[in-house]
């Protein structure tokens, strides 16, 4: 089988790797809070409260480990830490279908979080054996399976704890998370040949260097915590605004409904925007979606109607759809493929980061000023890294359409 054949064979089952593995991730999510109430007789506030902190305690860990396994994967091999992050995963979900108390799930929360980098190892798995030119459109072909796994993970998640409880869900969670691994034991690891690449091992204090050599490079890893603090600020939130617009009736349909909207916008255009970064750039193209998205995210603050609500959240899906693939694409021309996983690595660390503090901000910013005030600030949020990289560029052009 030549080169490019295995390619097309791994982007294939790394597809469908993602689609279990974030399906599996987000099957629990809709009632974690109902399971911690299964374990006792506990007041709102404190089911709340420990709702809160079992969903975020996972994020600290992983922003901790995540340019760890990056590294690693560079030294030692890609597949095998997806391996270990898939199997991990996988032990760690099944155990919570016997916990008793909230601490015990909370330890295995905090202990999922090691393991947690398996769709950002698998970009890099992917991106190293994808030539520059067409990184965009092949990241955006990926990405399509981690948001479809998004969009049916909760509705499936929903069915089988209504069908078998919470407990049994977990456990066949596990074993969704299970498939995914065995699904990486079927690709072939390696890695295209780059000319103008003469290390295969890089020190973490040459990869600090290289980055901060490169302030457009640098840039882009850091809007990445600001993205994922602006999307999920809105998260805490948007179930009590759909209710404040639409009442309280079938409350969690449609509010199902709000949250898939951006995701069905991002499975539409995901793989597009790639293919479009790819032929005038990811800078230029990243910039258009952080200023569009920042735009479509402001009319939501002064929406009447639910349906008004979810037509901004598809616009939204779309235009957010197509800024992960292209981040990805431009770390793929950017680093050398030694570098790349502890370059991902990084970035998906501070994306981990922007998912800690983003719902503490929008829960801050919504008790103190309102809903509306959250999509302002996720707002401008979004519209300030677009300046910031806009403006990154427009003082290092050279570096821009740089290769590496």
């Amino acid at each position: 089988m030549d080169q490019q054949a295995n390619a097309r064979r791994n982007l294939v089952i790394m597809w469908f790797a993602n689609f279990f593995i974030n399906g599996s991730m987000t099957m629990v999510l809709p009632f974690l809070s109902l399971y911690i109430e299964s374990f006792g007789k506990f007041s709102e506030k404190y089911v709340q409260h420990w709702s809160g902190i079992t969903f975020g305690v996972t994020f600290v860990s992983a922003f901790i480990f995540s340019p760890i396994w990056g590294k690693v994967g560079d030294r030692h091999g890609r597949k095998k830490i997806l391996l270990f992050s898939a199997f991990g995963m996988t032990l760690s979900v099944f155990f919570m279908g016997f916990v008793h108390s909230v601490w015990q799930l909370f330890i295995l929360r905090f202990f999922m979080g090691f393991f947690a980098g398996f769709i950002s190892m698998s970009q890099a798995y992917i991106s190293t054996q994808t030539p520059k030119h067409m990184a965009g459109r092949v990241l955006g072909t990926l990405q399509t399976g981690t948001i479809t796994g998004a969009l049916l993970g909760p509705i499936l998640g929903g069915i089988i704890a209504d069908s078998v409880g919470y407990s049994t869900t977990f456990k066949w969670t596990s074993l969704s998370i299970l498939i995914s691994g065995l699904l990486v034991l079927a690709t072939k690891e390696y890695k295209i040949a780059d000319n103008k690449e003469t290390k295969s091992i890089y020190t973490s204090k040459e990869v600090i260097r290289h980055l901060t050599r490169n302030p457009v490079l640098l840039t882009v890893l850091f809007i990445s915590a600001l993205i994922q603090i602006a999307h999920f600020s809105i998260q805490p939130i948007l179930s009590l605004y759909v209710s404040e617009l639409h009442g309280k009736e079938n409350i969690a349909f449609y509010s199902g409904i709000a949250f898939s909207a951006a995701g069905l916008g991002n499975l539409f255009m995901s793989r597009s925007w790639g293919k479009i970064a790819d032929l005038h750039g990811y800078v230029k193209v990243l910039i258009i979606l952080l200023f569009v998205a920042g735009s479509v995210y402001l009319p939501g603050a002064i929406v009447t109607s639910l349906w008004q609500l979810v037509l901004i959240r598809f616009v939204l899906g779309i235009s957010l759809g197509g800024i992960t693939p292209v981040q990805i694409a431009f770390l793929r021309q950017e680093a050398p493929i030694a570098m790349q996983g502890e370059v991902i690595g990084y970035n998906t660390s501070l994306r981990f980061f922007g998912n800690i503090f983003g719902p503490m901000l929008g829960g801050f910013i919504s008790g103190y000023l309102g809903f509306s005030a959250v999509f302002v600030s996720t707002s401008l949020l979004l519209l300030i890294s677009g300046v910031i990289l806009y403006t990154a560029s427009h003082r290092h052009p050279e570096l821009v359409n740089h290769s590496v």
